[in-house]
């Protein structure tokens, strides 16, 4: 048995039903299951001093592309729009092996550890030189984190109209084996699952209608999840209208992608029917709201999606197009957006802190997850505001507002992934050293 005891919290913000902030209060882990939630707590286990810290559950993270950690501030790509981006590193990307994907995974998975994400999605598209999604799930097993890796695809390459070169498509019938293969061999359905695989071809403008409409089939066949990129920018809408006919989410209605099993990411552009189409069939949104400011893709309706119901959890997305990894960081900008678009009440600290934590969670279809409360997953992010960031805040629950971007300990499935700031998991300084030395090698190489 693993018992831990959280002691003397100064606040804890519950993201329960609820949603009650507790004072000086004890959290009590058991074999990765909150069991008790009180004060003067008894325990067996070890304890750890809460005292000066604030609680959250660990944040979660519904979209990113772990394997462009090692392209970060590419400098041709550092002013560019979407497309114009995508076209400057394919090149780079399609001389990646599996040692680039599995130690940018690494390095992208601690960074989300330490900006106090407990759960995350991953969206891997490409697959050059035998590269496949196992190696990412090696790095999150190694790091410690709850993944939820998605299968993805592309098959539409330059030849054929679409962005991608022709060296990273793929055939589409061994895309869907693929998807069963990773299915077969990874997912666990079960509560407390550490790792559940989705299916999540890249985009609509570089797969098929048919692979589209097929991968749907074959995730509902199996359980899964579906997930996929929409409506980013005004380029992606201009798409969909010369090829489709129509907007992004009139064509994903066509093809099975609503639903409260699909979450789409960015959605920057969703038109009001949009929105109420989401509302209506449950379908979840991943806001990337620094991505969308890096690309200049524009400010995402999250005002409007929340107040239709549409539900929405947050990404930090690629960190080729983010250029970080940070979660706690992506909350708070989130807020700033809403507030710039909207005025300074459209979005409290709170609230967005609950998209980056029980909403989050939702979208994934991970209710088990999200909040502090007896019976959920034991997954927990310290945060200490004892210090400089924190010093005269008079609200220490408003972490977005005056807080570290950096926890201190971080629990998942009840064990300690951070302790004091440092990754317990891996030794991080040789996985920098590793992923630098490979970066700086494939600049050369430019």
């Amino acid at each position: 048995m693993s018992e831990w005891l959280i002691r003397h919290a100064a606040h804890v913000v519950t993201m329960d039903d609820a949603r009650r902030v507790l004072r000086d209060s004890d959290i009590r882990l058991r074999d990765g299951v909150i069991v008790e939630i009180g004060t003067d707590l008894a325990t067996t286990g070890e304890v750890v001093n809460g005292a000066g810290c604030v609680v959250t559950p660990g944040l979660v993270n519904t979209h990113h592309h772990l394997y462009q950690t090692m392209t970060r501030a590419v400098p041709a790509a550092q002013n560019a729009l979407l497309f114009g981006w995508l076209q400057t590193l394919y090149p780079i990307w399609a001389r990646f092996s599996p040692d680039h994907m599995h130690v940018s995974a690494q390095v992208g998975l601690a960074e989300l550890a330490l900006s106090g994400c407990t759960l995350t999605s991953d969206h891997l598209y490409l697959y050059p030189n035998g590269a496949r999604l196992d190696d990412s799930i090696a790095a999150a097993a190694e790091v410690g984190l709850r993944f939820h890796p998605t299968r993805g695809a592309m098959s539409i390459g330059q030849s054929a109209g679409g962005l991608p070169p022709d060296t990273l498509v793929e055939n589409e019938a061994a895309i869907l084996e693929d998807c069963i293969r990773v299915i077969d061999t990874f997912h666990d359905a079960d509560p407390g699952s550490m790792c559940r695989v989705g299916v999540a071809p890249c985009s609509p403008f570089s797969v098929s209608r048919e692979l589209m409409r097929d991968a749907a089939i074959l995730a509902r066949d199996k359980g899964v999840m579906m997930h996929t990129h929409l409506a980013e920018n005004d380029e992606d809408i201009a798409y969909s209208l010369d090829q489709f006919g129509c907007r992004p989410g009139q064509y994903a209605q066509d093809l099975g992608w609503v639903g409260p099993d699909v979450w789409h990411a960015h959605c920057v552009k969703l038109d009001a029917s949009e929105i109420a189409l989401f509302a209506e069939t449950g379908t979840g949104v991943a806001h990337c709201p620094c991505s969308n400011c890096r690309l200049g893709s524009g400010i995402a309706p999250v005002r409007a999606m929340r107040d239709e119901g549409v539900p929405v959890g947050l990404g930090v997305d690629g960190s080729a197009s983010n250029d970080a990894g940070n979660l706690v960081a992506e909350a708070r900008q989130a807020m700033l957006l809403q507030r710039v678009a909207r005025g300074a009440d459209a979005m409290s600290a709170h609230e967005a802190l609950e998209i980056a934590t029980r909403c989050g969670a939702d979208v994934l279809g991970r209710p088990d997850c999200g909040r502090i409360a007896v019976g959920k997953r034991a997954d927990l992010a310290i945060w200490d505001v004892s210090g400089v960031a924190s010093a005269g805040s008079w609200d220490a629950a408003a972490l977005l507002l005056a807080g570290p971007t950096t926890v201190r300990d971080l629990f998942v499935e009840g064990r300690q992934i951070v302790r004091d700031g440092h990754m317990v998991t891996l030794d991080l300084g040789a996985v920098v050293a590793r992923q630098n030395a490979l970066a700086r090698t494939l600049s050369e190489d430019m």
